[in-house]
């Protein structure tokens, strides 16, 4: 760091461009302090970047000295050793045993991405161990979200021996306990909150237990469920398993699966998360994975993929067959070598997702009428909770995702069937534990059940207590929605201007990606541009485009903007000057790249042109 980086102030930076007040409300801030400031310079000198990248990696805290770190994110500096993990000894030894013994494994994965992958990743590993695993994907609907005692049934009388849950069963006490009365031994590989009570098993391997010292809390379940496998290989090479004829599987050739799950469950992108979803990414690119390419075909996916296409592309469509469709045709086919039955489920799982696009839009709709008459003319309220009769349970996280980002406050949406309990998932915003809340509502006996992250939260609960449920997270949650929204701003990194904005710049700033869920999208200003073009396409986008003062154009669009205070302002300023700001990408269409902006906010410049700083 720069010698005088440390006497300077620690003061909050002006507004950026002067903009504080945009036309959606919204305050723009200078990235950097001045010690970020003098920090991106020192990245300038030593390591001879350009300025803008040096501002990125300045912006997301990385100090000089690992920059190089920080470039390049190695699984193999990174990875710790798994042994920190508390009880990963005992679930690796007992997973070694069933792989030397061949027992019989059932594997019960959550009916999200992230479980699917980790399901697919365990299953993959158990088969090169000469094993023929049971795979148990709960039903949505039927089931519910984690173990239930009747599939534990089930699989005890299929003959399982050994029970591994990924991606559940922390929270599943009563299941659990049923598995080890049926005489299973029972491995939890879970990044879930805990309750007060933990699950009487053979191993809890959850880096977010209140025990587990190991830092990893951060990781989703299909990396923890890579570092596990770590172990066990380090187990079964200690034991001789290993021969030329059985020789110890590449977990690395199976980043795929690991960048996807890591991506599709908004893990933050930091640490050893980076470097799984840069390295997968690599590999994802080789189209060497017969399941992950016919889903990037399917998918229609053109160039090479990055992080943003695994949330909102390949996530979505896996996620499809768990939502509304059959629970396990993800992991079929994350597990598919065929390559035309693998296009056969892609092309399901296709479908599935443009079926469940339309049942969603339908149920936001509704919710979102529900929620603008809750809140009211005043705005009030800090959670919104909606809830329907006929809602389909696979769509409502999807619901409470997109009234969160509407509202800018915590969102349940709830699916109530005939019988009264309803089913429902929650979403939150930064600086409020949703996760927390949803616990102690189930230690209180508002609610059947729940648990989950500080950011998603999924809930049971009976049609009465719908109210109660509403009022507690109101009493709970108002001071944190308070000061989480009190601060409505946007961090800039940098400006520039419409001639700028290159291919060439876009490679420069993915540099520092992938980017996502803590490590975000550098957000860039253009400073004084004309919006010399504005119209709706596809559903409630705006196709937009900007001119500099030498005459330079560069094209943009508003995702989901029409009829929202973006939508609104753009439309209302056709031909004016315009501060804005947005995330650059490049648009591959027919073999021409093309750079685009995805505008995130506009403000009117106070006085005349702004200089780029």
């Amino acid at each position: 760091m720069a010698p005088s980086a440390l006497a300077l102030p620690l003061s909050a930076p002006p507004a950026f461009l002067g903009v504080r007040l945009s036309l959606t409300s919204k305050l723009w801030r200078d990235r950097l302090d001045a010690r970020g400031a003098a920090r991106a310079l020192a990245i300038v000198q030593r390591y001879e970047l350009p300025e803008m990248l040096a501002r990125v990696i300045a912006g997301r805290d990385v100090e000089i000295d690992q920059v190089d770190d920080f470039l390049d994110p190695t699984i193999r500096k990174l990875m710790p050793d798994p042994f920190t993990v508390t009880q990963m000894e005992a679930a690796a030894g007992r997973i070694a045993d069933a792989a030397a013994k061949g027992e019989r494994v059932a594997i019960f994965g959550d009916y999200d991405v992230d479980g699917a992958t980790s399901a697919a990743l365990l299953a993959w590993h158990l088969r090169h161990c000469g094993l023929d695993p049971l795979i148990h994907i709960p039903d949505r609907i039927f089931e519910g979200y984690g173990p239930n005692v009747e599939a534990i049934r089930a699989l005890a009388a299929k003959g399982a021996t050994l029970l591994v849950t990924v991606d559940c069963g922390t929270t599943s006490l009563e299941p659990l306990a049923e598995a080890r009365r049926l005489g299973m031994s029972v491995v939890v590989i879970d990044h879930h909150q805990c309750g007060e009570e933990l699950p009487e098993v053979d191993a809890l391997v959850n880096p977010n237990r209140p025990d587990d010292l190991s830092g990893l809390g951060y990781l989703a379940a299909v990396g923890l469920t890579l570092v596990t496998l770590v172990a066990v290989n380090r187990e079964l090479r200690k034991r001789g398993f290993w021969t030329a004829e059985r020789p110890e599987p590449d977990l690395l050739s199976m980043l795929h699966h690991v960048a996807l799950g890591t991506v599709a469950d908004v893990a933050p992108l930091i640490a050893l998360n980076r470097a799984f979803v840069a390295k997968g990414l690599i590999a994802l690119r080789r189209r060497d994975h017969v399941g992950h390419t016919a889903l990037m075909d399917v998918a229609r996916l053109n160039g090479p993929p990055e992080a943003w296409h695994l949330g909102f592309m390949l996530g979505p469509r896996i996620n499809a067959g768990g939502r509304i469709g059959r629970a396990d045709l993800g992991v079929r086919l994350l597990l598919e070598g065929d390559i035309s039955e693998a296009a056969r489920i892609a092309a399901e799982l296709d479908r599935l997702n443009s079926e469940r696009r339309v049942i969603e839009q339908a149920a936001e709709a509704q919710a979102e009428a529900e929620a603008l008459a809750s809140l009211g003319l005043e705005d009030k309220g800090a959670v919104i909770v909606t809830a329907s009769q006929g809602w389909h349970p696979g769509v409502v996280g999807l619901v409470a995702s997109r009234l969160k980002e509407k509202f800018a406050r915590p969102a349940f949406a709830i699916a109530l069937e005939p019988g009264g309990i309803g089913t429902g998932s929650g979403r939150s915003i930064p600086g409020v534990d949703l996760g927390r809340a949803v616990r102690h509502a189930v230690e209180q006996g508002i609610l059947m059940k729940g648990g989950g992250h500080a950011m998603a939260a999924g809930v049971t609960l009976r049609r009465e207590r719908l109210a109660e449920f509403r009022a507690f997270l109101e009493s709970a949650l108002a001071a944190d929605v308070a000061d989480a929204r009190h601060v409505n701003e946007i961090l800039i990194d940098g400006a520039i201007s419409a001639r700028a904005a290159t291919p060439e710049l876009v490679a420069t700033l993915n540099r520092a990606g992938p980017f996502g869920s803590g490590n975000p999208e550098p957000i860039v200003a253009l400073p004084s541009h004309q919006l010399v073009y504005a119209d709706e396409v596809g559903q409630a986008h705006l196709k937009l485009r900007f001119k500099s003062g030498d005459g330079a154009t560069v094209n943009a669009i508003a995702f989901r903007s029409v009829g929202q205070k973006l939508g609104n302002a753009l439309l209302q300023h056709r031909g004016q000057i315009l501060h804005v700001a947005g995330t650059l990408t490049v648009d591959r269409y027919q073999g021409v790249e093309r750079v685009q902006l995805r505008v995130l906010d506009v403000a009117v410049p106070d006085h005349g042109p702004a200089m780029i700083r």
